[in-house]
């Protein structure tokens, strides 16, 4: 049988896909940053992964997101549950509502890993305090013009909307998203196979990141 993660295998090693696979991480969110990054973990080996986000995919969605314009209409989360399971044979746990106070901790049962990538500062100030007051490991991943993070929760403050209004008028450069998924996506990796936490800023004009 072909083995799907044969080169990251050779690469970091068979205990690190199985160390993964053992992880059950909670995403919160499923769009620029949450689709990819689930995209990208289970590629790396994830196989116990729940996704939260409520919104339905639009037309602009298309360019920074890993929906295409046949799943315009469909819940985002169930879009991901079906690419998830194409391209790797993992099947995601899927919620498509909107997470909040009355739910968050039925949501977040069990989870070893938190990961919140929404795009709304009441969300982020929602999963942020739930994760401290509940010592939960989360690491939030986010943008602003060419500006990313990826910061685990000891150090981050949750920011300000970026923008008045619709969020999706806000500029958003995909090279930008997909380096913070790298960096997030690295940042896991070395918590879980090295017990090291590592925060990241990203600038996309310079092209650099730097460790924090």
């Amino acid at each position: 049988m072909i083995d799907p993660y044969l080169h990251e295998a050779a690469y970091r090693g068979r205990h690190a896909i199985e160390r993964l696979g053992t992880v059950h991480i909670v995403l919160c969110g499923a769009g620029a940053l949450g689709s990819l990054m689930a995209d990208n973990l289970v590629r790396h080996g994830a196989h116990q992964l729940t996704a939260i986000d409520s919104d339905r995919i639009e037309i602009h969605n298309v360019g920074t997101q890993i929906y295409g314009q046949e799943d315009i209409g469909a819940f985002k989360v169930e879009v991901l549950r079906s690419h998830c399971f194409r391209c790797t044979g993992v099947e995601i746990t899927i919620h498509a509502k909107r997470l909040d106070e009355n739910n968050i901790r039925k949501f977040l049962k069990g989870a070893d890993l938190v990961i919140d990538t929404f795009d709304n500062s009441s969300s982020r100030k929602i999963v942020t305090e739930y994760c401290r007051d509940h010592s939960m490991p989360c690491l939030h991943l986010g943008m602003n013009q060419d500006y990313g993070e990826v910061r685990w929760n000891e150090t981050y403050r949750v920011p300000g909307d970026v923008v008045a209004g619709d969020v999706c008028d806000y500029p958003l450069a995909r090279n930008l998203i997909l380096l913070v998924v790298a960096a997030g996506t690295e940042s896991v990796l070395r918590r879980l196979l090295e017990n090291h936490q590592e925060n990241y800023s990203i600038t996309l004009r310079d092209l650099k990141i730097t460790i924090e």
